[in-house]
Parts: structure tokens; sequence; C-alpha cells
């Protein structure tokens, strides 16, 4: 990157993980090197609607964006410009950006929708692409994915949002399945533990499963067991780099949204106090799943190590993982050797030889019909 690049970082988001994706956009901007890259904030606010302008994330922090523009990024090739939209509806061209950034998590940001449109406007872009991003959203299909290749899966049960807001009886019928408590109901598409629950009993599970069902149209149940938290950080495209391993003790029953984001009392021990052996696998599993889902760029990848039988069991794979101050991503990559601002300028690179590679493809067939 010898010249300077235009970089678009883009946050809010039409998603229950809004006010994660302000606090992420908030620690990307604090280590990105002006010398590099002129940085374009971009926010989307809770309706969906685009603004930028100067002190962008400060606004959408204090939840007052009437000194923003509105503006809106073109569904078809156009050379990366932004537009702002006038009150007639007519378009101005804004910035022309060399590549977005998105700290978009959860819905609308982190499963392929966002990835999509920026396909179609032929942008560069940091992070995983349409395929990787929705399946590693979709808890359902991941799980589903992650079993054909073998990667050991705690059980679980899906179900529609539906039946459990029609039908309550019939979805703690397919749940029994599972056997006894604890159980965790999640909405199968989001992030950053919203809406996820640990239930004991049978009126908490109707509870965890009232309360995911308004965040998705479907909801995993799965089995809880004892364990420990273990999470791993995948950096590349087709040769993924996989961190050291750290451990989360959470300050919540579980690693809550409260205790990612509000609380200070989860302990992170960087690196897990893991033999050897476990560290490997771990490590070996995360690259294995990263290439299953044709992952690029980054992901978080979570491991549960059973206390009992000490067996590893695949979690989640988070696509634009939490990029906080206190969050497990860039930390293992400081531990591991690679601090935060070339973290970022890592990534950068890695968006733009995603998108050197789809430009060097087809598009046209000029064989005989």
């Amino acid at each position: 990157m010898s010249e300077k690049l235009t970089l678009g970082l883009l946050f809010g988001g039409r998603s229950g993980e809004h006010e994660v994706s302000l606090m992420s956009a908030r620690s990307v901007i604090s280590v990105l090197d002006s010398d590099r890259y002129e940085v374009v904030l971009i926010g989307i606010d809770h309706a969906g609607r685009w603004f930028a302008g100067d002190g962008a994330l400060d606004a959408f922090e204090a939840g007052d964006l009437d000194s923003l523009e509105p503006v809106v990024l073109l569904p078809e090739p156009a050379g990366g410009w932004l537009f702002r939209r006038q009150a007639d509806q007519a378009l101005e061209r804004v910035v022309q950006l060399d590549v977005v950034f998105p700290m978009l998590h959860g819905t609308f940001g982190e499963d392929g929708t966002l990835q999509g449109l920026l396909e179609l406007a032929d942008m560069a872009y940091v992070g995983a692409g349409v395929l990787a991003s929705a399946v590693a959203m979709d808890k359902v299909l991941f799980k589903s994915l992650m079993r054909a290749h073998n990667i050991p899966q705690i059980e679980f049960v899906a179900l529609d949002s539906d039946v459990i807001v029609s039908d309550v009886e019939r979805a703690l019928d397919d749940v029994k399945g599972l056997g006894g408590y604890p159980l965790f109901t999640k909405p199968a598409n989001l992030g950053s533990s919203v809406g996820v629950n640990k239930v004991s009993g049978r009126s908490d599970l109707v509870e965890g499963l009232m309360e995911a069902a308004q965040y998705d149209r479907r909801v995993i149940v799965e089995r809880g067991i004892e364990a420990r938290e273990i999470e791993v950080s995948v950096l590349g495209n087709e040769s993924p780099e996989v961190s050291i391993a750290g451990e989360i003790v959470p300050g919540d029953e579980f690693y809550s949204y409260r205790a990612k984001y509000l609380d200070d009392n989860s302990e992170l021990k960087i690196p897990a106090p893991i033999d050897d052996v476990t560290m490997d696998e771990v490590r070996d599993i995360a690259g294995r799943a990263f290439r299953a889902i044709d992952g690029a760029g980054m992901a978080r990848v979570d491991f549960l190590l059973e206390k009992t039988t000490g067996r590893l069991f695949l979690n989640e794979i988070n696509t634009i993982p939490g990029f906080t101050q206190i969050s497990m991503y860039p930390k293992l990559w400081d531990a591991s050797g690679l601090p935060f601002p070339e973290l970022c300028d890592r990534l950068v690179v890695l968006g733009l030889a995603r998108k050197a590679q789809r430009d060097r493809l087809l598009r046209t067939y000029g064989g005989d019909v």
C-alpha cells in the first residue's frame, strides 16, 4: 500500500448488535494510520438509513444524526463512489472509496447481505464473502456443515419462531430429545450473545424460546454442558493463519452480552491454560472450519471444552468479530505477535487481494452456443 487509500469504515446497522458495532468502530478508528488511510465514516441507523459526515461516529454515539448527510451505495459498479441523496432524490457523488471496512455485527452486516451489495457494487472490502458470511451466521446451517466435515458439535434442535409463538407445547416436545437441563436457547442468526439464555427448567425454557423468537425466524436449542470457553483468531484468505488460543472465564453464568460489553468481571486468559495437544487441536480445527465455509480475511472461532470429559466442541465462527478494546480477536493476535494497527493493515491488504482475485474471473462466455 504505497499510496494513501480512501477507506470507508461502516458501522451501526439494523441489528441487535448496533451498539457493539459502534464500540468496535471506535477501536478501529483509534489504530488506523492517517498516513496510510483517508477514513470516511459511514453509519447505518436502526432503520437502515446510511449517513456520513464529519463526526459521524460521535453523532451515532450521541443518537443525534441531524448534522449528517444521507448517503447511498448503488448496487451496480460505479467506480467505488458513495453518493449523497438530495431532497429531490437526485444523487450527487461524495467520495470515491478504495476499500470498505465493515464493522457491522449481526443481521444485515455479518450475514452476507451487505457483502452481496458490495459485490454488486464491485468494491473491495474487508472480511468474508457472501457465502461464508451467510453460513457462519446461520447456526443451523453452520452446525450441519461442520458435522459434514466431522467437526464435533453440541447436540441441538432447530425450531421455527412461528411454531414457538403459536404452539409452544409442540416446541417443548421437540426439545425433549436433548435430555435434561440446562439448555441454551439462541436466535439462529445473531451474535454477541444477544437473545441467548441458559435455562434450567420448563418456565425458563418457555421464556428463553419466546425471547429468542423475537430476534429471528428460527431458534436453536442446545444441550448445556459444563465447559471452558476457548477461542482463537483466524487471519487470511486461502492460506489462513491461526493465533494462539485464549480462554474466557465469564463473570456471568456464561459469556453473555452483559459479560462481553457491560461488565468487567470476565477474565481473559491468554494463552489459554491448556496442554499442547489441545492447543494444536483447537488451532487445527479452527483452520479447517474456516476453509470449510470458504472464509476470508478474519474470523474468531469459539470452542467449548467439556470439563468432565475433555472433549472439544466447535461452537461458532464469527466472521466480523468484536473489535472493542476488550475483544478477544485483536487481543489474541497481539499476543501472537501482531499488534492491532498491523492487524488492521493486514485485513485491508487481504480485502484488496480478494477483490483482485475476483477481477481476474471471466464474466462473459465466448464459446459456441
